[in-house]
């Protein structure tokens, strides 16, 4: 029942943006955007915030108005920043972050726009990379570690600012072709050719990328730090294709493919792994 009642949801609202595109287009693919961008999950209060979070310092930096909300926990002069995916919230490393707590160095862990404590209301990659550089101006990280779209935000921004002091990137469970997953949200909503058009546009004038051009694997062939890639063969969420993508494009990047594990990548093993990367020469 929850299935066919989601179906019908979905096709309904599908349907409304169809016949609003006819009258109003460009109403019609900001609702559609909307819809895209808008996440319903990932938000939290002050007075809901996790108890591991808790045990950081909070603090709360200005971007253009909107508020981006950190969390550090202080070590050596190594910063690592934690980058979370859609609908989540820094609280997401918190079977992550005992083994990198381990390595002693300082931790920063940053909540993408419209998630966790974070301002904003819609989200989408290039957002969240300024965000990641409006804060790498404060703390100097020498790591990103990123998952999700959290992982592709990072590549991104290492492919457009090209930040000299970043060392080494972990990106976990990252899609690569935007084209796809925007294929996906057009068929799920049956929309016409007249929103993917817009949407198209949308980001082309926006953003000065090309559906295409929004890639992970074209990030990652601009990037020249070392690079740590893992993704599940049964995620479900992400295609292990998508990181297959990545990691072939990125020139001096391992990748190391999981199974069991899923989209979370959460594993003892797998951080271990981490843990020894990050700690090389």
């Amino acid at each position: 029942m929850k299935k066919i009642n989601y179906f019908l949801l979905t096709k309904s609202i599908g349907f409304y943006i169809n016949v609003l595109s006819f009258i109003s287009p460009k109403k019609a693919t900001q609702k559609a955007y909307d819809l895209f961008s808008i996440p319903r999950k990932g938000k939290i209060t002050l007075h809901s915030i996790p108890e591991i979070l808790q045990d950081a310092e909070a603090v709360t930096l200005d971007f253009e108005g909107n508020a981006i909300q950190t969390y550090i926990w202080k070590g050596d002069e190594t910063v690592i920043f934690l980058i979370h995916g859609w609908e989540s919230n820094s609280a997401r490393w918190k079977k992550a972050l005992p083994f990198l707590l381990e390595s002693g160095n300082t931790i920063v862990a940053i909540d993408a726009p419209a998630h966790g404590l974070s301002g904003g209301i819609d989200f989408n990659v290039p957002k969240y990379a300024e965000f990641i550089n409006h804060v790498a101006k404060k703390y100097k990280p020498q790591i990103l570690i990123g998952h999700s779209i959290g992982g592709k935000a990072c590549l991104y921004y290492q492919s457009l600012y090209q930040n000299p002091s970043i060392q080494k990137m972990v990106i976990l469970g990252a899609p690569s072709d935007f084209k796809v997953i925007l294929k996906n949200y057009i068929v799920l909503l049956s929309l016409n050719s007249i929103i993917y058009k817009g949407l198209e546009n949308y980001y082309l004038e926006n953003y000065n990328l090309t559906i295409t051009e929004f890639s992970g694997q074209i990030f990652s062939s601009n990037i020249s730090t070392k690079g740590f890639i893992a993704h599940d063969i049964e995620d479900k969420i992400v295609a292990f294709s998508e990181g297959e993508k990545n990691a072939i494009a990125w020139k001096d990047s391992i990748f190391i493919p999981t199974k069991g594990i899923g989209h979370s990548m959460n594993d003892t093993d797998l951080y271990q792994k981490i843990v020894a990367f990050l700690a090389e020469a």
